[in-house]
This record gives structure tokens, C-alpha cells and sequence, in this order.
């Protein structure tokens, strides 16, 4: 199958091509990911990957992927953040706290279309407000759900513990992915020896 990822994020493509499998992306711009105010923290970011997914046309023999990712911490859905001062706000919530890291994807051919979400726990130290500030100034995460990227400065002075998928968390979790697109026959299996 001819593979599309419907993603601008520069790790989504990292990730995914870390599975050694050829895609294509392809990006509508403008997409809609407001969401109803009852969703659940699981069904919110497949709600909004299965919106992505209605969004594009696909032909005979291609699949697409949609993703979405969300962070959840004491009943707030923690999204990009508009500035610097709503990126602080966030990382101050996050400190000293366990959150969910929530992924919802969706694959879409023409004869289905199939949704899934994957839920990591991610726990943070207790920051500081020198070192909140220090991320948000030379990081900039404001293309970033929670306004931080567990890859970057803040993950490795800031998690103290991680439950589940790791790529989840960066936003694409490549092990399920991988699984659900072998169910799928998307890919070919390859030779390892």
C-alpha cells in the first residue's frame, strides 16, 4: 500500500520513518481539532485524528495516517501553548505531577477506516521557576502539546518516570502503529537475514 502521513510535525516524520517503511505526506491546511465538551481524555484526540481522517480524499490501494496528541493533567486538557507566559502555566501544573500523554491515530483506506489511542503516564519532578523559564526561552515549545517535549532539555532534567510508550509521548506511538498496520497488510514483511 502506498502510505500517506496527513502530519506537519517534524517528529510525527521522524518517527515514523524510523520504521523503515516508505510514506508520502500529504497536508490539508486548516483542519478542525475542536472537539465536544464530554469526550473523555481517550476519546479526545481520536475524536480529532478521526476528524483529520475525514477531511482527506484517498484512492484505491493508499492509507493514511492521522494523529493527535494530547496532555491531561488534574481534569485539563493541556494543548499548545499561545505564549510564553501560558507555556510556564503548564510546566508549573506539570511539575511534581503524573499526567496522561494520550495519542489518538487514525488509518484510513478506502475500504476502512480504523481508530485507536495509546496512553503513556509521564511524571515530572518539581521544577522550578528558573528552570520552567530557562525551557520556555531557549526551547520555545509552542508547537507542542503541554508546552514540552520529553526529548528535549526538560525530559531529561524533569521526568522522573515514564509508563508506557516513550514515542507516544514525542507523538506517534510507532509500536502499535506497527502492529495495527501489519494486521492491515500495509507492509511488507521484511527479510531480516
Amino acid at each position: 500500500m502506498k502510505i500517506l502521513l496527513a502530519s506537519n510535525s517534524p517528529r510525527r516524520r521522524e518517527l515514523l520513518s524510523g520504521l523503515g517503511i516508505d510514506y508520502e505526506v500529504k497536508v490539508l491546511p486548516d483542519i478542525d481539532e475542536s472537539f465536544p465538551p464530554d469526550l473523555t481524555a481517550e476519546e479526545i484526540p481520536q475524536y480529532i485524528s478521526r476528524n483529520k481522517a475525514d477531511a482527506y480524499p484517498v484512492e484505491e490501494g493508499e492509507l493514511l495516517i492521522t494523529a493527535d496528541t494530547i496532555v491531561y493533567c488534574k481534569g485539563e486538557v493541556l494543548g499548545k501553548p499561545v505564549d510564553e507566559a501560558d507555556a510556564c502555566r503548564m510546566l508549573r501544573q506539570l511539575s511534581g505531577c503524573t499526567h496522561q500523554v494520550v495519542t489518538g491515530v487514525t488509518l484510513k483506506t478506502r475500504q476502512q477506516v480504523h481508530t485507536f489511542s495509546c496512553t503513556t503516564q509521564v511524571t515530572f519532578a518539581r521544577l522550578s521557576d528558573e528552570e520552567i523559564t530557562y525551557y520556555v526561552r531557549n526551547y520555545a515549545p509552542f508547537d507542542k502539546a503541554g508546552a514540552y517535549g520529553v526529548q528535549e532539555w526538560i525530559g531529561f532534567v524533569g521526568v522522573t518516570r515514564l509508563e508506557g510508550s516513550y514515542c507516544n509521548v514525542i507523538g506517534l506511538p510507532v509500536q502499535r502503529l506497527y502492529t495495527e498496520l501489519k494486521k492491515m497488510n500495509a507492509i511488507k514483511k521484511k527479510k531480516i537475514f
